[in-house]
């Protein structure tokens, strides 16, 4: 299901919000697998407190969105899911891309402007 509007324009150095095409509910998890660089695991852990670990509950929201990177997908189709924790607590942003039948996670963290798009498409707030 296409979800007809545009995310806004969010002011950062990245601007990686500009132009993302939003879609909900675009991959089944039934037989999906996650892979991801563990050194990126850790890194990302450090910087936003969040293990790639976490970041796969954010597919399991039956709420979920999946929204297009458009700024960063000169090389290979990248996507951000927007969807709750495991603890069912906080809304997790997840980059992520899929190659040969795998969510491979980028990075994640809990992002205001995912928080944001989440609230906004599921009527929360």
């Amino acid at each position: 299901m296409r979800i007809n509007y545009f995310a806004s324009s969010y002011s950062s150095e990245r601007n990686i919000w500009q132009n993302s095409h939003i879609y909900a509910n675009v991959f089944n998890m039934c037989g999906t697998e996650f892979e991801w660089d563990e050194a990126k695991n850790l890194d990302n852990q450090k910087k936003h407190g969040v293990t790639f670990e976490e970041a796969q509950y954010a597919f399991l929201d039956d709420r979920r969105l999946i929204a297009e990177d458009i700024s960063h997908s000169e090389d290979e189709p990248r996507h951000y899911c927007f969807g709750m924790d495991r603890k069912q607590e906080g809304i997790l942003t997840v980059r992520f891309t899929y190659r040969e039948h795998r969510i491979r996670i980028i990075g994640a963290g809990y992002w205001r402007k995912g928080k944001k798009i989440y609230e906004q498409a599921n009527s929360i707030h």
